[in-house]
C-alpha cells in the first residue's frame, strides 16, 4: 500500500512539474546578440532578454561573434542546440550581418568568422567553394540555411520559432535618420511564410525596424554616443533599447511567446514608438 501510495505521490508530482516547465528561449545570431558583442566595451542585445521574462522563461544566448547562417550551420551550432532544447522550447534566429558577399574559394581558414558569405538567392541555389586543404563546401542561400534550422527545432518539439529581422547600423551615421531594411528582411518573410507561418508555430518579428525606430526617437546625439567602436556595434546602453526592441515586437505579433513577456506593452511603447504596420517597408 505504502509503494503504491508513493508511486502515485510521485507520478503526480511528475505530471504537475512537466505542466509547469519552464522553457527556454533559445537565440542564436552574430556579434550584435552575442555575450560580449564586439569586444572593446560593446555587448549583443540578447543579454538582456531574460529581464524582459522574469521568472516565465530562461534565455540562452547561443550567438557568437562574426557567425552567420552558413557559418552557424557549419559549426554545427544549430544541432548543439538541438541536442540541448526540449519540447517545448523556443528559439530565436537573427542573421544577416554576416551573410552578405558572394562565397570565395580559396580561404586556407576553415571554421569561426571565415568563410561566412552564403549563396545568393532566394530558393534553392547553390555555390560550390573550395577552401582548406582541399575541402569542397556546397554553400546555400540564405533562406535554405534558416528554413533547415527552424524545422530541425520544429520536429524536435518546439513551442514555436520566432524569425527575427537583423539589427540596423547606426541610423544617425550620415548626419540626419536614415533605415531602410536590407534584403535579409525580405528573405525573413518569405520564409517564414514557406514555412507556414503561426500556423506552423513560425512567427516574423521586425527587430531591426523596432530598433531603428528606438534608435530615432533616442536622437543623434545619443545613438552616436552608444556606437563606441563602429557602426555595427553597440554600448550596453544602446544593447539593451535592442533587447526591448525585439521584446515590443513580440508583443506586437502573434507570437504566443509575447504571453510570457513581464513588460506591459504600453510601458515598452512609450519609450520604444507604437506598434509597426507588419512587413510595410519590406523590400520586395
Amino acid at each position: 500500500m505504502r509503494t503504491t501510495l508513493f508511486n502515485s505521490v510521485l507520478l503526480v508530482a511528475g505530471l504537475v512539474g512537466a505542466a509547469t516547465a519552464i522553457p527556454t528561449v533559445w537565440v542564436t545570431g552574430d556579434s550584435t546578440t552575442s555575450i560580449d558583442g564586439g569586444k572593446n566595451g560593446t555587448q549583443g542585445w540578447a543579454q538582456y532578454l531574460k529581464y524582459s521574462f522574469g521568472s516565465n522563461a530562461l534565455v540562452n544566448n547561443s550567438a557568437r561573434a562574426g557567425r552567420s547562417s552558413r557559418s552557424f550551420t557549419r559549426d554545427g551550432r544549430f544541432d548543439q542546440i538541438g541536442a540541448l532544447m526540449k519540447s517545448g522550447d523556443w528559439v530565436v534566429i537573427e542573421f544577416g550581418i554576416n551573410d552578405a558577399g558572394i562565397p570565395q574559394n580559396g580561404s586556407t581558414k576553415t571554421t569561426g568568422d571565415y568563410l561566412r558569405a552564403v549563396c545568393p538567392g532566394a530558393g534553392n541555389e547553390t555555390c560550390t567553394v573550395v577552401y582548406g586543404t582541399n575541402i569542397t563546401e556546397v554553400v546555400q542561400t540564405y533562406p535554405t540555411y534558416v528554413k533547415a534550422a527552424s524545422q530541425k527545432f520544429l520536429d524536435l518539439g518546439a513551442a514555436g520559432v520566432i524569425i527575427s529581422e537583423r539589427l540596423p547600423t547606426n541610423v544617425w551615421e550620415s548626419g540626419s535618420y536614415s533605415y531602410t531594411p536590407t534584403i535579409y528582411s525580405y528573405y525573413n518573410q518569405l520564409l517564414t511564410t514557406e514555412l507556414g507561418g503561426p500556423s506552423s508555430h513560425v512567427y516574423y518579428v521586425q527587430h531591426g525596424s523596432y530598433a531603428a525606430q528606438a534608435q530615432k526617437l533616442l536622437g543623434a546625439d545619443i545613438v552616436n554616443a552608444n556606437y563606441p567602436m563602429d557602426h555595427t556595434h553597440s554600448s550596453p546602453f544602446l544593447a539593451d533599447v535592442h533587447s526591448q526592441a525585439f521584446v515590443l515586437g513580440l508583443k506586437c505579433g502573434t507570437s504566443p511567446l509575447g504571453n510570457l513577456i513581464v513588460n506591459a506593452t504600453a510601458r515598452i511603447e512609450t519609450a520604444l514608438g507604437p506598434c509597426l504596420t507588419a512587413n510595410a517597408t519590406i523590400p520586395i
